[in-house]
């Protein structure tokens, strides 16, 4: 099945040429020319990447990125955002947020395509597998076991789980609801502090220094996440 695209972009013209380019390469291209339609779009279909424009009507690049990292349903989709503006402020911020991949007006789309295929080749290599290996920690989730340097570490169930799901996805990062509603699910309520003591908890466990840690890492303001 070829890979479903969603194009975002409020230029008509950049945007029929990005999609017509995208086709001749077998992609299955959609395009939202504003920030609304691309929600509705993206809520009842599934793609698997979305070139965001970060500057477009009603809703802006930014704000649908943050809506779709945090929707655990749509933590697979990859995100390149586009944009007009060149500070480094606009391309931290985006990537922070959680966008894969970034590039900046005026673009080849020979670039552009390569860069496609690029992300989608990373969320493509990101199925989990059974045994997850950073540096010296190593989680074996068929026989649940966490290892640091050979030495076992004993977890709970949510310890591992919240381990194994940052480990799944290093570098992304993940703010408190989106944790809650990964790991406790969205039909009861716990309170968000729940997620800081959990990573706490963690931290004392797998980490030679837990106030300087190596392994799980916090973004201050946005959320936590595992350096890979």
């Amino acid at each position: 099945m070829n890979k479903k695209i969603l194009i975002v972009e409020d230029e008509k013209e950049i945007a029929e040429i990005i999609a017509y380019n995208l086709r001749k390469e077998n992609f299955d291209v959609s395009i939202a020319f504003d920030g609304e339609e691309a929600l509705e779009k993206i809520r009842k279909n599934s793609y698997d990447l979305v070139i965001l424009d970060l500057m477009l009507p009603k809703i802006d690049g930014l704000d649908i990125c943050k809506i779709i990292r945090n929707n655990p349903k749509l933590n697979k989709t990859g995100i390149i955002m586009v944009t007009a503006k060149t500070e480094e402020i606009d391309r931290v911020l985006g990537l922070e947020i959680g966008a894969d991949d970034y590039i900046t007006k005026p673009f080849s789309v020979r670039e552009l395509v390569a860069r496609v295929k690029a992300v989608l080749r990373r969320t493509k290599s990101e199925t989990p597998e059974q045994i997850i290996k950073i540096r010296e920690l190593l989680i074996d989730k068929e026989r649940h076991t966490v290892t640091v340097k050979g030495q076992p570490i004993k977890l709970s169930a949510t310890e591992f789980k919240l381990l194994v799901f940052l480990a799944e996805r290093p570098n992304k990062i993940f703010n408190r609801d989106y944790l809650l509603d990964a790991i406790w699910g969205q039909d009861i309520y716990v309170d968000p502090r729940t997620v800081d003591v959990h990573i706490r908890r963690l931290r004392i466990k797998i980490e030679d220094d837990p106030e300087n840690p190596k392994y799980i890492k916090t973004l201050r303001g946005v959320g936590y996440y595992i350096e890979s």
